[in-house]
């Protein structure tokens, strides 16, 4: 994959994850079953994973330029 596709790749991906905050924010205002607790629990440590995984992969970009 050469530099550009990762970089649209990542953009991407930024980009759903601010979109899934922007609903994060809708669900805050309602009163929340265990279930949807334990579900924004499980995404949200899917959501860091992915930044983690991002992260790790701008810091090998970087290292290897």
């Amino acid at each position: 994959m050469d530099v550009r596709a990762s970089r649209d790749t990542l953009v991407y991906m930024l980009e759903r994850i601010e979109t899934y905050f922007q609903r994060l924010q809708t669900y805050t205002e309602v009163l929340l079953t265990p279930e949807m607790i334990d579900l924004l629990g499980k995404i949200m440590v899917e959501v860091l994973s992915i930044l983690a995984m991002a992260t790790k992969r701008l810091k090998q970009g970087r290292i290897s330029e």
